[in-house]
Formats: C-alpha cells, structure tokens, sequence
C-alpha cells in the first residue's frame, strides 16, 4: 500500500514524502520491461523473441526505472494530496530519496500551497485616499470636472499591494521571476538583440536584473491574490454572458475561437475587472 505523510515548511510551502511499497515497482517494473522486450529487435531472433537473458544486456534498467516512476506517482501524488486536503498551487518538484530494489521506494514532493492573504483595512485605506482627492477637489474650479477625482489605477494597485499581507511559497516567486525573464528574453529577440545586449545597454548586471524581477514578481503575485481574496470575501462572480459580451466585441473570427478556447482565463480577467471596479466605488 502507498503512503504518504506530509511536512509543512514556512511560507506556504509542503513536502509530500510518498513511500512506494516495493512490489508495486517490481510489479510496473516487469510490465514495462516485458514490453520492451516485445519491441526488441536482436540480430538472430525476431522481433520481441529473443531469450530473456539476452534481452537484458540491451535494455537500460535506468530508463525502465524512470518510466516506474512516470507511471506510478501521478496518481501516488494525486490520492496524497486529496488526502492530506492539500491546495497546490505549482506543479511538484520532485526528488528520489531512495530508490534500491528490494527495497521500498520513497519520493518526495515539494509544492507551494495557496498563499494566505490578510487584506487588513483595505477598505479604510481606499476611503481615506478618496477623501484625500476631495480635499484639493474644488467644485467650480475646473468645469471640465464636476465631479469629484476618484483615485487612478495605479494609487488602487499600490493601496492594495501596501496593506495587504500575503504569505506566499518561493516556489511561486521563482516561477514568476523566470516568466518575467523569459518574457524579456522574447522581447529582445524581437528587437534583434540579447539579454546580455539589453543588460549592458541598461548598464545592470544580471544579477541587478534578478533582484528587480524578485520585487516585481512579489508586487505582481501580491496583488494577484489579494484581489482573489477581495472577490472571494465580496462575492464577486462571472457568469457566462460576461464572457459572451467580451468575445462578441472582438471583430476577427480567428480572435474570437482562441478566446473561446481560453475562457477559464478570460473569466479570471474579468473577475479581476469587476474587483477594481468595486474599489473604485467603495
């Protein structure tokens, strides 16, 4: 029987350490090492004929072993974590443990959780920046303003990222480091140079360049998930006509299918529209 235990680190991080009986490898083992074995071809024998002691020397154990593995632990690492209750938020990082034959096997997992958030006084914080806009605010003065300012994206987005407190996994930050890096890799192949091009023409290191991208990416998940959590508590919801209302403003046919086709995400967009709408009028 496989089982599982679980090790909760800091900063919303876990290791599932899954312990593989070994007859269910031997077991795997021999199933797919029987059908390598019928897809051999040995000069002398036909196809998958060849003696078992000669199909052997052809047969690199090694790969048979990882392949054991392929198809044993998604599901291992499937049943630990409905069982646990986990909330993964990162694909596994995986690390045999041990892995001796005649032995049972332990693998170990490490994921970043869903990041916790504490939005605080959000609220207060907005009110206090909206009043703040009325007080320099004087009805008359501009004509092409009769209504009082309300605060800009940017103040909404630095508001909340101020206030908020989010315990996140640095499994999650690295992540976004590296898509910020491999977006800027793609920008610079657009405008025919290199990273290291585009890094001496800004004069940084890269390493100045990673430490920026460490700050953005915390800025980035940060507001990412508070406003998550702000939608949860508020209730905020899509339904299906907001997004049929979105694609059907989109002019080419060819636009209008990959939208259809990244509806999840496209609903994701618009929740967080309907968040920022809601701060704005609080």
């Amino acid at each position: 029987m496989i089982t599982s235990k679980v090790i909760n680190l800091p900063t919303q991080t876990a290791e599932i350490e899954i312990q593989i009986p070994w007859t269910d490898i031997k077991t795997t083992f021999d199933e797919i090492f029987t059908d390598s074995v019928s897809q051999l071809e040995i000069s002398g024998f036909r196809k998958g004929k060849a003696p078992k002691t000669i199909a052997e020397k052809h047969i690199d154990k090694t790969k048979v072993y990882e392949q054991v593995v392929q198809k044993i632990l998604p599901k291992a690492y499937a049943e630990a974590v409905k069982e646990h209750n986990l909330k993964p938020i990162s694909n596994p990082k995986l690390e045999i443990t041990k892995a001796k034959e005649n032995e049972d096997w332990v693998i170990k997992t490490t994921i970043a959780l869903f990041p916790k958030v504490n939005l605080k006084e959000y609220k207060k914080k907005i009110q206090d920046l909206k009043k703040s806009k009325v007080k320099i605010w004087v009805p008359g003065k501009d004509k092409k303003e009769e209504k009082p300012p309300i605060p800009s994206l940017d103040e909404l987005v630095k508001t909340i990222t101020d206030e908020a407190e989010v315990d996140m996994s640095d499994i999650l930050l690295e992540q976004e480091v590296n898509r910020l890096l491999s977006d800027l890799i793609d920008q610079t192949k657009k405008l025919g140079m290199t990273v290291e091009q585009y890094l001496m023409a800004k004069g940084k290191t890269s390493g100045q360049l990673r430490q920026e991208y460490q700050i953005q990416a915390r800025k980035n998940l940060s507001l990412e998930f508070a406003l998550n959590e702000i939608a949860d508590q508020e209730k905020i919801q899509v339904n299906q006509k907001d997004i049929d209302d979105i694609i059907a403003k989109v002019e080419k046919e060819e636009e209008r299918e990959k939208l259809k086709k990244d509806s999840y995400y496209l609903a994701h967009l618009i929740r967080q529209q309907k968040t920022l709408d809601f701060l704005k009028n609080l």
